[in-house]
């Protein structure tokens, strides 16, 4: 039996085992229901589309979920941001760079680097989206 081309590293791609086991077996996956933020983000190139969602407390994300529509990494990318930004401050989380998720997911081949700038994006416009909130209640 022959695997999917994209997984098994056949057709020039190869992935980590960590990306493989994120794309496998996605952490925080599901709409988030009434999320104190949710940014949506997309490369109209490759058609991947990215939903992250977050609640906040205290200034801390206590919890963040994504749904996404992609390929191998941008499923992979967007279930290891969730984690990577849970229990961080707001400040903390748009500090993630791509680079940074790529490089826990124990890298990503070249042609597929767009994806982990996909979840670095979508924090940033969750977060964006959280903030816009915040202040229209003072307001």
């Amino acid at each position: 039996m022959r695997g999917i081309p994209e997984i098994t590293g056949e057709g020039n791609m190869e992935y980590s085992e960590k990306v493989i086991e994120y794309f496998r077996n996605p952490r925080n996956m599901g709409k988030m229901e009434d999320p104190d933020g949710v940014g949506k983000v997309g490369n109209p190139v490759c058609g991947d589309v990215m939903w992250i969602y977050i609640k906040v407390e205290d200034g801390k994300i206590v919890d963040c979920k994504f749904v996404t529509f992609g390929c191998v990494a941008a499923i992979a990318t967007s279930s290891v941001v969730t984690e990577m930004v849970k229990g961080k401050t707001v400040e903390e989380a748009l500090q993630i760079s791509n680079k940074a998720v790529a490089e826990t997911l124990g890298g990503l081949p070249p042609i597929k680097m767009h994806c982990s700038l996909l979840a670095e994006q979508g924090v940033k416009a969750t977060i964006e989206d959280y903030l816009k909130k915040k202040s229209e209640k003072k307001g």
